[in-house]
């Protein structure tokens, strides 16, 4: 009998949202104490800002540019490496995913992929290496495609359906609607009872799924919350947990619609064009959305339901990790946790996610418990590490030969380690907006080449000094005192930048 691995993925959480990396609001005591007792990195890094490429990087230990999801929409091919896989064949793992996966679009035009019918076909595996897959996504209705959660409310609970916020309009598009207390965007009332909100039902599942098993088997389970991605419509019973009228504003968030504007120009022109509506450069958010008519009261409402929602995860993991131990395994057993992107929450007078590479999207709280009878110490690990580690670590974890398809190496369980760089990439085309993006995070130093696309001459970038410019409000690129600096950055990234694919893959659908 050898390690057990719980492997706890959230959906567009901030790095700075739990109480172990300096969140003052939600209360995340069980996550906390397992980064008490075991590593916390401070400087971990997803490799690109949005879901699929980022969990493909998680599946499969590669780049975007080199597994080919380069952005969503586009369905990870299922012959690259897999550590899911990997771990199920070499060392005998029982393999599980309950909740959100997302290696294939949710709005694929036929709706053939295994994530779009197999709750329709009352199906769950074997899939892409899981023996089991229950899917469920950010909403409690059918939405572009039908996945296990909707389709156990409706079964179940019919009168809990509607009390969603309806997230896709007739358009296809995420919706424009507002509600709450300010009519903040993407914000709504929902009165469905707690225990069958999907933050509580992929908890539910998980425990049944590890119930189902001997006591002597090992297992990979890939727990993955929906939340905090938006819509925000947690169970209304629980926004009491938090007065949204009693937060503070951001500290990134500059003051004013005028001195968000002002800070936005001197970056690429792409980030006032957005924050201003004149252009789109995200999917995830409403097509009329404008960051400068949000209101300070409903950034607040906003940053107030997410910390809703992540107290609710953590007492969700905290259900499971005591089923685990009451099981007899927390000794054997290792766990990761982290997030596929952050959100803006306010951040430069935004909300959501898309084509800027801020700290606010790039950094990602990563923890590993190591199983007990490992004998790991607790640390804090400062160098850069990402996404694109997590496949070496499971497959040392787990026994097995470190795929040499891998491009990333094993987390390190102690500071001073050879991991010098981060780097994470986006490249998309809504429309004439194409952006490429490559970005170096060294040395806290944040360097973005801009490549050249429709919209930019491939001349373009942004360079930020972390720590004496924690916000990336001050754009070094073209400043003279910075040059020599912005060249050996430069320098250092395109030396290290991941192989890409010689036929890049299509983008089928847009999510």
């Amino acid at each position: 009998m050898g390690r057990k691995i719980l492997f706890v993925t959230t959906d567009q959480q901030r790095y700075d949202s739990i109480g172990c990396n300096g969140g003052k609001v939600a209360r995340t005591p069980v996550i906390d104490q397992l980064a008490r007792e075991g590593i916390n990195y401070r400087r971990a890094y997803n490799q690109n800002t949005v879901c699929m490429p980022s969990r493909s990087t998680m599946l499969s230990g590669q780049y975007p540019r080199t597994h080919g999801v380069t952005m969503n929409g586009i369905p990870l091919p299922i012959d690259g490496p897999n550590i899911a896989a990997q771990l199920r064949d070499q060392a005998g793992y029982k393999t599980a995913l309950i909740g959100k996966a997302h290696f294939e679009p949710s709005s694929a035009p036929n709706q053939d992929y295994f994530e779009n019918y197999a709750a329709r076909l009352g199906q769950t595996g074997p899939h892409r290496g899981f023996d089991r897959m229950e899917l469920a996504a950010h909403t409690g209705r059918a939405g572009r495609c039908l996945y296990h959660y909707p389709k156990w409310l409706a079964d179940n609970h019919p009168d809990a359906v509607n009390g969603f916020f309806e997230y896709i309009d007739k358009n296809n598009a995420p919706s424009a609607r507002g509600g709450g207390d300010t009519n903040a965007p993407q914000i709504w009332f929902n009165p469905i009872p707690r225990e069958i909100y999907h933050t509580d039902w992929v908890a539910d599942r998980a425990i049944d799924w590890l119930e189902s098993l001997d006591a002597d088997a090992d297992w990979f389970l890939w727990m993955s919350f929906p939340d905090p991605h938006h819509p925000w419509d947690p169970p209304q019973s629980e926004l009491g947990r938090v007065n949204w009228r009693d937060l503070d504003l951001p500290e990134a968030y500059p003051g004013s619609p005028e001195q968000c504007a002002e800070i936005l120009a001197r970056k690429p022109r792409h980030w006032l064009d957005w924050y201003e509506g004149r252009a789109r450069f995200s999917f995830a958010a409403p097509p009329t959305f404008v960051g400068a008519d949000l209101t300070p009261d409903q950034i607040r409402e906003v940053n107030a339901v997410i910390h809703v929602e992540n107290e609710l995860i953590d007492e969700a993991l905290g259900r499971v990790m005591n089923r685990i131990a009451a099981r007899g395994w927390d000794n054997d057993t290792d766990v990761v946790f982290t997030t596929d992107h952050g959100e803006m929450q306010g951040d430069f007078g935004m909300l959501f996610k898309g084509a800027f590479h801020t700290d606010a999207l790039m950094r990602a709280p990563l923890i590993w418990r190591p199983a007990l009878s490992a004998g790991v110490q607790p640390a804090e690990v400062n160098e850069p590490v990402g996404h694109v580690d997590l496949a070496p670590t499971f497959a040392e974890i787990g026994g097995i030969r470190i795929d040499p398809a891998f491009q990333g190496s094993a987390l390190p369980t102690a500071p001073g380690s050879a991991h010098e760089r981060a780097i994470v990439t986006w490249d998309d085309e809504p429309a004439d907006n194409a952006i490429s993006m490559t970005t170096l995070c060294r040395d806290g130093y944040i360097c973005t080449q801009y490549g050249r696309t429709g919209y930019y001459q491939g001349t373009e970038g942004e360079l930020y000094d972390l720590k004496r410019d924690p916000h990336q409000w001050e754009n070094l690129w073209d400043d003279p005192a910075a040059a020599g600096l912005k060249s050996d950055l430069l320098a250092d990234l395109w030396d290290h930048a991941p192989a890409e694919r010689e036929t890049p893959l299509v983008k089928i659908a847009r999510v």
